[in-house]
């Protein structure tokens, strides 16, 4: 039986307190079920804005996606994410992800590390933020118990063992970072190829996780194939058609798009769909067509 539909909003740009909450209020008026945001310098602090969303909102629950670990001792990080749960009435989700942008790292004067080293960090932060809140004597204490959900990001199949272990959301992105560094768009057949990595590695779990994906273009209306050239050069080696079918890219007529959406449910397993901010508009209504 398949999991309801799940959508989320990353929010990029912060602005004033009247701003953000109106924009916040927005969101939730549209029929957003998570306000999201990311952990990049030049960006909105994330616990702050997230008690804020909560503030201006009733409905929605509101997350980080994602932390970069990288930024974050576990203990400090413990009492974060506890006061930020209480200050929000429960309705915390945390992510957490290794972090790929070495630039902020270097601008932060913290180390970036190998990816196996960025991978350990990620693992120690979980283990140790797991049995911090999970501790009856951790002051301050989570609203939610024994904690709130985690999501963990990542194609990698060490995060991806991880994440089988220790989270209750598993996001994919559909990307990889190249030799260079660069990101790349992995083809649907490779992110399918992820996803059952994952489910293999997730066994004999009680509960299977709640998967995510992160839509990185949504056009509604005109030609699907005008917006193919947006992630061209994340997708050297795709073709249009392939680029048509991920689900990175949402193109189409509102009922197009929740087709492709119902679409990436079967072969993909994804039910939680989060849409970066400059998307918001343009998703909604294809949010109210998924449920009429």
């Amino acid at each position: 039986m398949s999991r309801p539909f799940r959508f989320a909003v990353n929010m990029l740009d912060g602005g004033t307190s009247a701003e953000w909450r109106a924009k916040c209020r927005r969101a939730e008026a549209m029929g957003y079920d998570v306000i999201l945001v990311p952990d990049h310098l030049g960006m909105p602090a994330p616990f702050p804005s997230l008690v804020a969303a909560a503030e201006a909102t009733e409905r929605p629950r509101v997350g980080t996606f994602v932390l970069n670990a990288g930024f974050w001792n576990p203990s400090l990080l413990a009492r974060e994410v506890a006061s930020t749960d209480q200050l929000t009435g429960g309705r915390l989700e945390l992510g957490l992800g290794t972090g790929y942008v070495k630039a902020e790292h270097d601008s932060a004067g913290l180390p970036f590390g190998s990816p196996r080293e960025r991978v350990d960090h990620l693992e120690r932060t979980v283990t140790e933020l797991k049995r911090l809140l999970a501790d009856p004597e951790h002051r301050p204490a989570t609203a939610q118990s024994p904690r709130p959900p985690l999501l963990l990001g990542g194609n990698g199949n060490r995060v991806l063992r991880l994440t089988a272990r220790h989270a209750d959301i598993a996001a994919f992105t559909g990307g990889a970072t190249g030799p260079d560094g660069a990101l790349r768009l992995i083809t649907p057949a490779e992110l399918e190829d992820r996803v059952a990595a994952y489910r293999g590695f997730e066994g004999e779990r009680a509960e299977p996780a709640e998967l995510n994906y992160l839509v990185q273009i949504v056009a509604v209306g005109g030609d699907p194939r005008a917006k193919v050239r947006d992630l061209m050069g994340y997708s050297e080696d795709m073709s249009e058609d392939e680029i048509l079918e991920h689900p990175a890219m949402l193109a189409g007529s509102v009922k197009e798009i929740a087709e492709r959406v119902r679409g990436h449910r079967e072969r993909f397993g994804f039910t939680y769909f989060t849409v970066l901010e400059p998307y918001m508009e343009a998703f909604a209504p294809v949010i109210e067509e998924l449920r009429n």
